[in-house]
């Protein structure tokens, strides 16, 4: 660690290791504030850019979740090392339109992770494409982390296939209504209809970062 932090720098950053490994994502500015009862953004701005300083964390410029652990093993792809337990998971690339998510021709290799670094054991892996959940830290590129699971909860981030496309998203369910969210707004809203061919393929559990930012 560059520096030694203050008690409320520890905090913070307390904050933000616990919400990466409850939900596999940094939190809000906001949440911040709210969850150490800060008066607004700015104050958790502020304790972010000197933990920025002190060399903990990084900032994504322009993302409300662009906050990565320099240590996080979010950062790079692991490595298997001799005498390490690693999960071998498969890497899903473009899914064909209509296939099972996990069928033999969209696994473009096998990644090794370390199962003690999410809280739900993932599934697989998900390519990343686009930049459509970047305020959420979920980059182009980078590779998701997915627990397999045909039900989520509001406020979620999943993978979904609506139609013959399937996307990352987060899921917004209000009475009868379920829309897809993008983390970006140059997205506009995915609404379900009641007759589109809807289904959850997995919960995001948790992010590798492919490329050093």
């Amino acid at each position: 660690m560059a520096s030694k932090l203050t008690s409320r720098q520890q905090e913070v950053l307390a904050l933000i290791e616990d919400s990466i490994r409850s939900s596999g994502f940094p939190p809000t500015r906001a949440e911040i504030a709210r969850a150490l009862g800060f008066r607004s953004a700015n104050a958790a701005e502020d304790h972010l850019r000197a933990l920025a300083r002190k060399g903990v964390i990084t900032l994504i410029p322009g993302a409300s979740r662009g906050i990565q652990l320099t240590t996080s093993k979010e950062l790079t792809a692991p490595k298997p090392t001799e005498n390490s337990d690693f999960l071998s998971l498969p890497l899903i690339g473009r899914v064909a339109a209509g296939d099972p998510i996990l069928a033999a021709a969209h696994i473009e290799s096998e990644i090794p992770v370390q199962p003690s670094l999410f809280t739900h054991t993932p599934d697989f892996l998900l390519r990343v494409q686009g930049e459509s959940m970047r305020n959420a830290g979920i980059l182009d590129g980078d590779l998701l982390a997915v627990k397999k699971t045909p039900e989520a909860h509001h406020g979620q981030i999943v993978v979904a296939r609506i139609e013959d496309d399937v996307t990352v998203k987060r899921l917004f369910q209000q009475k009868n209504q379920i829309q897809l969210l993008s983390e970006n707004p140059d997205f506009a809203p995915i609404i379900v209809n009641p007759s589109d061919a809807f289904a959850i393929e997995g919960l995001a559990v948790g992010l590798i970062r492919t490329q050093a930012l």
